[in-house]
């Protein structure tokens, strides 16, 4: 119930005014650093705009390294938003740090796509594996869910 009423409020792969609403609570509640590090707002410019949009997102940690996953596949906003500024964003918790997304292969995909519905249980009810499957089944749905590891921007 709870999962397909999540589901409705991104019909078409866009939120809807709920989903927004939600989003924009969220921005602000993660990018204050109000939560645990796993819970960010991206901020990256707008592909036609160039005005600094905010995504509420949750990053999955594998072998030291931070991810970002996005829920509904690789034709949301904010993949969109990444691919066209070359990767370049900041993450937000507490205070804005500048990092660049870079999308890896669909052949590494698998392992983070399972280790994403494993620790952001909000991506759940939109990626069609369970969490629990072999990562064979992962490997099925790489191509359409892109996988960004964040590198963080080290010059001072």
């Amino acid at each position: 119930m709870f999962s397909s009423r999540l589901r409705a409020m991104y019909r078409g792969g866009r939120g809807n005014t709920t989903a927004r609403r939600y989003a924009r609570f969220w921005a602000a509640v993660y990018g204050a650093g109000l939560s645990t590090r796993r819970w960010i707002t991206l901020e990256v410019p707008g592909r036609r705009t160039g005005r600094i949009t905010r995504f509420p997102l949750g990053m999955a940690d594998w072998q030291g390294e931070w991810y970002l996953v996005p829920m509904l596949g690789g034709d949301c906003n904010w993949v969109r938003n990444v691919r066209a500024a070359d990767g370049r964003a900041a993450i937000r918790h507490g205070r804005a740090r500048p990092c660049r997304l870079v999308e890896l292969p669909v052949t590494e995909r698998p392992v983070i796509l399972k280790r994403f519905l494993r620790q952001i249980p909000g991506g759940r009810p939109h990626i069609p594996v369970d969490r629990h499957a072999p990562l064979s089944e992962f490997a099925t749905i790489a191509d359409h869910y892109p996988v960004f590891r964040v590198e963080y921007d080290t010059t001072p």
